[in-house]
């Protein structure tokens, strides 16, 4: 069997983190300041790196746990890279039955990875989610928020192909 094609756990990066001095430089001494300093780390890349979250409990006198903990109460913060493609696939009752599991199936086989998880090439990530609020297009996926409707398997293969060989664009 071949090996997973998906990022499961923090990736030890060799990113450059200077960002995070100026980021905690910036609020220093400021009191209950985690969360933008979490949100100014994670905006600028991508993330919260395992690295950034080290320096960050050293200038802040958390341990990992406490910081991780925080990281992972809210749902807005990532502790792995996202792919530079968010598919989103409706799972909601319109697009269910509709036959949305389909697509879903679909990403999973020809991507390898399980829900949640990003490509190695960080290309994809693929997340089920419970409703996009477009029932009226379903079955409908969002690519990275962009709104595609009445999709059946073989329109988002296409869709994921013509991503992959750059022949067509989402916004960021």
């Amino acid at each position: 069997m071949s090996q997973p094609a998906a990022t499961t756990v923090i990736p030890d990066e060799e990113e450059d983190l200077s960002y995070v001095d100026e980021v905690l430089a910036k609020y220093k001494n400021a009191r209950g300041a985690i969360i933008p300093v979490l949100q100014k780390v994670q905006v600028h890349y991508g993330y919260l790196p395992r690295k950034a979250m080290l320096m960050i409990c050293d200038a802040t006198r958390m341990t990992l746990a406490q910081l991780a903990g925080v990281a992972t109460f809210y749902a807005q913060f990532r502790l792995t890279p996202r792919g530079k493609y968010m598919l989103k696939i409706c799972c909601g009752t319109a697009c269910h039955v509709k036959g949305s599991l389909k697509l879903v199936e679909k990403a999973l086989e020809k991507l390898d990875i399980t829900p949640g998880e990003t490509t190695v090439d960080k290309l994809f990530t693929v997340e089920k989610v419970a409703c996009i609020g477009a029932c009226s297009l379903a079955p409908v996926i969002t690519v990275n928020n962009e709104a595609v409707g009445y999709l059946d398997a073989d329109m988002f293969t296409g869709i994921m192909n013509d991503l992959k060989d750059g022949k067509r664009t989402a916004p960021a």
